[in-house]
């Protein structure tokens, strides 16, 4: 049951909404893992490792069009597929 399919490399920057520019569709085909100063993290909707950062929802806070505000978390950031 091995995957014959090669797995993209990672970008430095990656965003989990379809609108936004640094979205890449072939990634979200594998499972994808993402470290914050290591710990695991399972919230991240978009991430870079050369600057450090990564955004997490908030838990009630909502913007005008009803979409969660982003809190972003800065310190070493890894990506790894699953």
């Amino acid at each position: 049951m091995s995957d014959t399919t090669a797995q993209p490399a990672l970008p430095d920057r990656l965003s989990v909404n379809p609108r936004s520019p640094h979205h890449v569709e072939a990634i979200f085909e594998f499972d994808i893992g993402i470290t914050v100063n290591g710990k695991e993290r399972f919230d991240v909707e978009e991430y870079c490792i050369s600057e450090g950062w990564v955004k997490v929802p908030s838990h009630k806070a909502l913007d005008r069009r009803g979409q969660p505000l982003m809190i972003t978390v800065k310190g070493t950031v890894e990506a790894f597929y699953k």
